[in-house]
């Protein structure tokens, strides 16, 4: 019985790989063996950095809600503290906005949590 390759599955596959590397440099958008393993490489940082992101989002939000506390006479921490003892539930993100973009509405923020 002769040997059956199924070659429209295995071009589908090195297509696919292909077309996910195309705009990388040199060999790696056009020679299948480097181009799989940039795509792979690449989907791992991916996996990545959708986890770190939020991290680093975190930290940005704490450090504009740091900036806007010491600029109204207060510390991160202690205002963290006070908005859970008063019970004023507002998260990060919506605190380090109103730090840079409303400096007044976090005055009064401030003012009610320490």
């Amino acid at each position: 019985m002769p040997r059956s390759v199924n070659s429209v599955a295995s071009r589908r596959r090195r297509k696919k790989i292909l077309k996910a590397a195309r705009g990388y440099f040199g060999a790696r958008s056009n020679v299948y063996t480097v181009a799989k393993n940039a795509v792979e490489k690449a989907l791992t940082y991916a996996y990545r950095d959708r986890k770190k992101k939020k991290t680093e989002f975190r930290q940005l939000w704490i450090s504009r809600i740091n900036a806007g506390a010491r600029n109204n006479g207060t510390t991160y921490s202690l205002l963290m503290h006070g908005l859970a003892n008063k019970g004023i539930e507002l998260n990060r993100k919506v605190l380090a906005d109103l730090a840079m973009n409303h400096p007044d509405s976090f005055k009064e923020i401030v003012k009610a949590a320490v």
